[in-house]
């Protein structure tokens, strides 16, 4: 018989788990939803003394009692780190251990990055100790959980019991840091993604693409996964869903992810388009696909900045300016008579954003101070998930910015992107824009995730009346530079460049 221990995230407990568990029980397996130390009624609320290691205790005290050939242990959000540091103690008795829209933490990592808050983030991270008036952090509001994940898929009932029946969280469960021996690592595996909380097997079939070492990992025959088209709190919107999942995932179903060893990159295929070579400089992270000459009448040339997205970490190689798709877009406008500048910016991580905007900034001080380049007509082009970079920009435009381009962008943090500063919301900042020209290409096969909030930059956009041409991609995916060499694809980008510089040739 399998046994399921459910393991609820932040400010809730065992109760939320009910529908599921009901289901569960009625396939004839052992359900333990569980409240942990501090997380229940009043007798357990007055805890200042519950930490993350407590958390951990109640789990393998519960372990230690099941009575069943299989354990499978279940986390929610924060739920994964005392799920990961009870299996790493009890490796021997847990047949699988499945990610509930939540990551894997590591050893030494905090849950304190699940906040939303970054004041509250640096507030309890800046003490030793909490203070004594300060160890619980109250729950959410009605209006406010939307900032701890997607409420998409519950009813105004639903949403209602969470608002309800959540309790303060104990601070230290955040800040204590994760132990975990590694023994966990070895156990099988699932992760269960939401949709609409920005999850998808696409986007973890992308991020594994990218040659990125830390997701290596999902390769291993024994990691599966499931989608569920909800928001972070299934287990309330989708319980039939979420009870079948979890009965398919101790089973060992799912789907797999391959390494893809033998075939190429899609981001490192050749770009769309037969482009000549053009003269190219590199300075720094920095380089500069020139024009083959100067322009006849003395002037300076106009500079396109293409902005990669990602994260991309920091060991992938080549980085992302030496990727076919950009070295064809810096010599197409070269081509044209406009210096074409890609950037290799410090996008490593989902925290990294502010210094990737620093990165940007300066790249963007060095390509106006060279001598060849027209200080007061430049253009910024973003893709990805580097369409974030373009708040700062579309908040405050500067008047030497003459366009901004964005082609399959994410335009507004996705909801588990909890890291990421409120700043860089484009969908947000539009709104202080003006009449900047701004060119969207946007793909008619783009991830559902994306493509919200591509969906709510044009209607902010539409509502002031900004100035936005759209180009788009039919059949076009998220890529499809260098994944889609059809007609169509060709005319986007020619569209998209012949726009931009027109914009900056004005």
């Amino acid at each position: 018989m399998t046994a399921f221990i459910l393991v609820a995230g932040a400010h809730t407990g065992g109760w939320i788990w009910r529908e599921v568990a009901a289901r569960l029980r009625e396939s004839g397996a052992q359900v333990y939803p569980v409240t942990l130390t501090g997380m229940g009624d009043q007798d357990h609320a007055e805890r200042p003394d519950a930490d993350l290691e407590a958390h951990v205790r109640d789990l393998v005290r519960l372990i230690d009692q099941v009575d069943a050939a299989e354990v499978v242990m279940v986390g929610h959000c924060y739920g994964m780190y005392p799920v990961l540091g009870a299996a790493d103690l009890r490796p021997e008795r847990i047949a699988r251990i499945v990610s509930m829209d939540a990551g894997m933490p590591r050893n030494g990592d905090q849950a304190l990055t699940l906040l939303p808050e970054q004041a509250l983030r640096e507030r309890l991270l800046s003490r030793a100790e909490t203070a004594e008036d300060e160890w619980r952090i109250p729950p959410p509001s009605l209006e406010e959980w939307h900032r701890w994940g997607s409420v998409e898929g519950l009813s105004p009932v639903e949403l209602a019991q969470l608002t309800n029946q959540a309790v303060a969280q104990p601070a230290r469960t955040l800040t204590q840091p994760l132990r975990l021996s590694g023994a966990v690592l070895e156990l099988p595996a699932t992760g269960v993604l939401c949709t609409a909380n920005g999850s998808s097997i696409a986007m973890v079939e992308g991020l594994l693409g990218l040659g990125d070492p830390r997701f290596q990992e999902l390769t291993d025959p024994r990691v599966s996964f499931f989608e569920l088209h909800t928001g972070h709190w299934p287990m309330l919107s989708r319980a039939d869903e979420v009870a079948e999942v979890l009965l398919r995932a101790a089973a060992g179903q799912g789907h797999r992810v391959v390494a893809g060893v033998s075939e190429q990159p899609s981001h490192l295929r050749p770009f769309l388009m037969d482009v000549p070579e053009r003269p190219r400089e590199r300075v720094g992270r920095v380089d500069f696909h020139l024009p083959d000459s100067p322009p006849e009448d003395g002037s300076r040339w106009p500079a396109v900045v293409f902005v990669h997205g990602g994260p991309v970490h920091p060991d992938v190689r080549p980085t992302p300016r030496d990727w076919p798709g950009f070295i064809g877009y810096g010599r197409y406008v070269a081509g044209m008579g406009t210096v074409g500048v890609t950037v290799d910016h410090r996008l490593h991580d989902l925290a990294d954003f502010e210094r990737a905007a620093e990165d940007l900034a300066e790249a963007v001080d060095l390509v106006r101070a060279d001598p060849r380049v027209d200080e007061n007509r430049v253009a910024l082009w973003y893709f990805s998930a580097g369409g974030l970079l373009s708040a700062d920009w579309l908040a405050a435009p500067p008047p030497w910015l003459r366009c901004v381009a964005a082609t399959y962008p994410v335009l507004a943090p996705l909801p588990n992107w909890g890291r990421v500063d409120a700043r860089f919301r484009p969908a947000d900042t539009v709104r202080t824009a003006g009449r900047l020209p701004i060119v969207l290409t946007r793909v008619e096969l783009e991830r559902a995730e994306i493509a919200v909030t591509v969906e709510e930059f044009l209607a902010a956009a539409k509502e002031c009346d900004a100035d936005v041409e759209i180009i788009d991609v039919p059949l076009g995916r998220h890529g499809f530079e260098t994944t889609d060499h059809t007609e169509q694809a060709v005319r986007a980008v020619e569209r998209a460049v012949r726009a931009v510089v027109g914009h900056l040739k004005r």
